[in-house]
């Protein structure tokens, strides 16, 4: 699709070829939708959010490098004026939860119908909130009613402990980590120790299943 002033331009985030091309192949056949990158990651996501200033992402939650929460909060953090949806075949309250905390305009599951992929870009890019309807009112509600001190324990790990469970799950080294994060081995081995007793978790197999069960990174 040629660029059209005015369009919504969308980058679309997701570790499967095969749904970006789907995603893209709806997408260009919406008036006044322009689709301005793909991103395999999490790290590509925000590189094309900053190059390319589109007006919403599209992005799942479980994606390799930088998982969607956190490249969620991240993109909401240092570019406001973006909105974030999240397109994901996971709908659980925690899911739902974290991606609102962090930061998203938008959350719909991936085998939604075809006219609400285009219902979601519509009302967001109109600076409301979107949930898709499959997905209970009740975890809404629980969420608004939610205090600090009922963060999972998930919720309440850092950006920096989350990146390193991802990469751990991953089936990443600690010397790995180090230089993908450009920092020391004893900075990892710190914050991978905090995360541990953070998670009550104190093996690397733990820590795996557990990103597996939370949807970091997909078994």
């Amino acid at each position: 699709m040629n660029r059209q002033t005015g369009s919504i331009r969308i980058v679309l985030a997701d570790d499967h070829q095969l749904v970006r091309d789907g995603i893209r192949s709806l997408l260009e056949k919406m008036p006044g939708v322009e689709v301005v990158g793909e991103a395999s990651n999490g790290r590509e996501a925000i590189e094309l959010v900053r190059s390319k200033s589109p007006s919403l992402v599209l992005m799942d939650i479980a994606m390799p490098v930088l998982d969607g929460i956190e490249t969620l909060s991240r993109i909401t953090k240092r570019f406001p004026r973006i909105k974030v949806v999240i397109l994901s075949a996971y709908g659980t309250e925690d899911y739902v939860s974290r991606a609102f905390r962090s930061g998203a305009s938008g959350y719909m599951l991936k085998y939604a119908a075809t006219v609400e992929l285009e219902m979601v870009i519509r009302v967001v890019t109109q600076g409301k909130t979107y949930l898709s309807p499959s997905i209970s009112r009740i975890i809404v509600n629980n969420y608004l009613g939610r205090s600090e001190g009922g963060l999972s324990p998930l919720e309440q790990l850092t950006g920096r402990q989350r990146e390193i469970l991802h990469m751990i799950a991953e089936g990443k080294n600690t010397k790995e980590i180090a230089s993908v994060l450009e920092v020391s081995v004893k900075t990892v081995e710190s914050h991978r120790l905090q995360l541990m007793a953070r998670l009550d978790i104190h093996d690397v197999a733990g820590l795996v299943r557990y990103a597996i069960r939370n949807g970091l990174v997909e078994a």
